[in-house]
């Protein structure tokens, strides 16, 4: 498998994960008015950028994380084909319909059916169970740390709470590019460390992830922003102050810990802790994406492996 098109189709998921993730750090400030669309997703771009890059400067703990999971030996290239393209269908699919799913969540299902396709052997279950309870855990935090903000800010202060929307969107976005994009960055040690197994990683790399991330986020992601915080449930600046501080706090708590989670899933689970009376029907659709993003983009990756081998 030649090298250029395994790197291409890492540059299209993190461009997707930029278009798709957008809406976490904008969907409060969007839905109660604060923001207009064009100006959030620009704001998110911007402070995405500098996540990636700062962050991984001073700690690569979450990329180190994710480049552990598999081994995939001497058919890395054909795995990562596979993985990242199982990525991709998953995440545009979920767009499609509005459904704020996580690429990194699909990212780690699509690695682990790469591996078990090569054989079981391929997949360290350490890192990967790590991974799994930093998204149980994002999930359980983000909701509780949004119950319990809404809980504590007083009812007064509108004025504030809605300006507050935009610094707390700014804080969102940068712990997204510090969680996602380091990600991706581990991706590209798997591939740019084929050959060794001491994780490398060039100077220039989280500048060029960076800015794909940014210039994806650009494009937004308007469905989704109107699915989580018009349909699932109606914020108010209070609670849309209170999930911002919420999931600030879970991403930041995970990413000190070297927790790989997803910003998508702690977003919109401090948007249900601190939302009133949130929409059943929505919110259990939602829940339905999530529980299959693992063993859809597994299977799809398992398959695509075999179907390569096959080629």
């Amino acid at each position: 498998m030649p090298l250029a098109p395994v790197l291409l189709l890492l540059c299209t998921v993190i461009l997707v994960n930029g278009w798709t993730d957008a809406p976490n750090a904008i969907t409060t400030p969007v839905s109660t008015g604060v923001l207009a669309f064009p100006a959030a997703a620009a704001l998110a771009a911007v402070c995405n950028l500098l996540g990636v890059v700062c962050v991984t400067a001073v700690s690569d703990a979450v990329a180190r994380t994710l480049w552990a999971i598999a081994d995939f030996g001497p058919y890395a290239l054909t795995a990562l084909t596979a993985a990242l393209s199982a990525t991709v269908l998953w995440a545009v699919a979920a767009w499609r319909f509005g459904i704020p799913t996580s690429e990194s969540h699909a990212l780690v299902a699509g690695l682990s059916g790469g591996a078990l396709a090569l054989g079981p052997g391929c997949l360290r279950t350490g890192p990967l169970l790590w991974v799994g309870f930093g998204l149980v855990f994002s999930l359980l935090l983000g909701w509780a740390l949004g119950r319990l903000f809404v809980r504590l800010l007083p009812p007064q202060g509108r004025s504030f709470y809605r300006h507050g929307q935009i610094l707390g969107a700014a804080l969102t976005a940068f712990l997204h590019g510090a969680q996602d994009g380091q990600k991706f960055l581990g991706v590209l040690a798997l591939i740019l460390t084929l050959e060794g197994n001491k994780f490398s990683l060039p100077g220039w790399s989280p500048w060029g992830c960076a800015a794909l991330m940014a210039i994806g986020t650009l494009v937004g992601g308007r469905r989704i922003v109107e699915t989580v915080g018009e349909k699932m449930v109606r914020l108010t600046p209070r609670s849309g102050f209170a999930a911002e501080l919420g999931c600030a706090a879970a991403l930041s708590i995970c990413t000190l810990l070297g927790l790989p989670v997803s910003t998508t899933h702690a977003k919109t689970a401090a948007i249900l802790g601190s939302g009133a009376s949130p929409d059943g029907r929505v919110a259990s659709s939602l829940g339905a994406a999530w529980l299959l993003t693992f063993p859809v983009c597994g299977a799809l990756s398992f398959g695509l492996v075999k179907l390569l081998f096959m080629w």
